[in-house]
């Protein structure tokens, strides 16, 4: 594991609560310089603070927060029944991938007692902040979630220019799609949770086999089911290259519109062309369409090919605001938007025939 370690009498670190209370807001200033942010960006408003924040408040228990939504579900599924808290970084209605934070989340890693964060090269924020912490020698401990997982090459319709996107030159930092590979994901959390607080060794590692089993396994195995029922290999989506994973795991084609890692929206007229090829030679009338990206990219299929109507995925990067009322985790999220979405992609079912009453009228072709 790669995860930060304290040393006994380790007198020359700084603890988190010790840097702010000598330097203030010198400290912050300099960090916040680190991190490329200001209170104006996403994430918060002109007072710095993160509106964003999801935290399951437990009391004076150690703090871990964590740089993407997927993974700090992991970790407060991990964390229940014990004081540790697990707050989410990421701002309600944000994109994780792509996102620059403003200096109150700087703060937020500072007094924090762990950081769960997504390995290197995917969030270059977060990269900056581990940084900060080893330069300034604070005691925040790092939970690298992505430790130990084989990560697959890039599709090959990826934009080159990104190859050096996640671990290791041409390699898909998207993991946590495949429930597997997630698994490893919730290991590494565990070991991390165990040694921020190792009292609690026993809850964690149980809640963490409970959740392996039965929830990711399930997840595993419905996709599976899914995919195995329908007549196309091949689903079009006008959302961003992030769902390699669910392809390579279920031996489907995805097909993105958009053939970067950031969710930009930006489209060559030549994607535009093979994606109406794909589409006519596959007879497909529902293309998935990404709830965080922009709409642009399924709206112009919709108006220039074929297909009737876009439905909504997610590669878990992020929570609306009535997913975050309703508490909706990765678990709520595969039932209710991507599983509904592939069926109807794939020609498994009708749009009004999947998701709960009202589904279809809620995200045909939503805005």
């Amino acid at each position: 594991m790669t995860n930060g370690t304290n040393q006994p009498g380790d007198s020359h670190r700084l603890s988190r609560r010790q840097l702010l209370a000598a330097s203030g807001s010198l400290a912050l200033a300099g960090t916040a310089g680190c991190l490329g942010g200001s209170a104006e960006m996403a994430g918060g408003g002109a007072d710095g603070s993160n509106s964003g924040s999801n935290s399951d408040d437990s009391g004076d228990g150690p703090v871990a927060v964590a740089s993407f939504f997927s993974f700090y579900d992991f970790a407060r599924k991990v964390a229940d029944g014990t004081p540790v808290t697990v707050r989410n970084l990421i701002p309600t209605g944000l994109h994780g991938h792509g996102w620059e934070p403003n200096a109150s989340v700087t703060r937020d890693i500072i007094e924090a007692d762990a950081f769960i964060h997504v390995g290197k090269d995917f969030q270059p924020w977060a990269d900056r902040a581990i940084q900060t912490l080893k330069d300034d020698d604070i005691d925040t401990q790092l939970i690298n979630v992505r430790e130990g997982i084989e990560l697959v090459e890039l599709a090959a319709s990826l934009d080159r220019e990104e190859e050096g996107v996640g671990e290791g030159r041409g390699r898909d930092p998207h993991f946590w799609l495949d429930p597997q590979r997630a698994k490893v994901s919730v290991d590494n959390i565990t070991e991390g949770l165990v040694e921020l607080s190792p009292e609690h060794e026993e809850t964690f590692r149980d809640n963490a086999a409970t959740y392996k089993t039965d929830v990711l396994d399930r997840i595993d195995a419905d996709y599976q089911d899914i995919f195995d029922r329908a007549d196309r290999d091949v689903v079009q989506l006008a959302a961003h290259n992030a769902f390699q994973y669910i392809g390579v795991r279920y031996g489907v084609q995805m097909r993105p519109l958009v053939v970067n890692l950031a969710a930009s929206g930006d489209v060559k007229p030549s994607d535009i062309t093979e994606a109406k090829r794909v589409i006519d030679e596959n007879n497909i009338k529902y293309v998935g369409a990404g709830v965080f990206e922009t709409r642009k990219p399924a709206k112009q299929l919709v108006a220039e090919t074929a297909v009737e109507a876009y439905f909504p995925v997610t590669p878990y990067a992020g929570v609306r605001e009535d997913w975050v009322e309703n508490d909706w985790g990765y678990e709520e999220i595969a039932y209710n938007i991507n599983m509904p979405t592939f069926e109807v992609v794939l020609g498994n079912k009708a749009p009004e025939e999947v998701g709960p009453d009202g589904w279809h009228e809620q995200w045909r072709n939503f805005e």
